[in-house]
């Protein structure tokens, strides 16, 4: 089964995410190119490096959360599933 990388977005307050992004970790370092430049952005600026995770997921890694960061304008969750 693939293991998939999940980056969640959500605004203060909102129990939904903004943004919902859904990336196979087999190809992460493709898949990392097609982010809305918005996401990636957002990842930047919580020092969240997508090629890096993918080395970290090259062979079986974690499941779960992995990261949850908040601040006052939105909150980030990643998660592999």
């Amino acid at each position: 089964m693939t293991r998939l990388l999940k980056i969640y977005i959500y605004k203060p307050g909102k129990k939904e995410p903004e943004t919902k992004i859904t990336l196979p970790l087999s190809s992460l370092q493709i898949s990392e190119k097609l982010l809305p430049s918005k996401v990636k952005l957002s990842l930047e600026n919580e020092g969240i490096d997508l090629n890096e995770l993918s080395g970290l997921f090259a062979k079986e890694g974690p499941k779960g959360t992995l990261i949850e960061v908040e601040n006052v304008n939105e909150k980030i969750e990643i998660m592999v599933e």
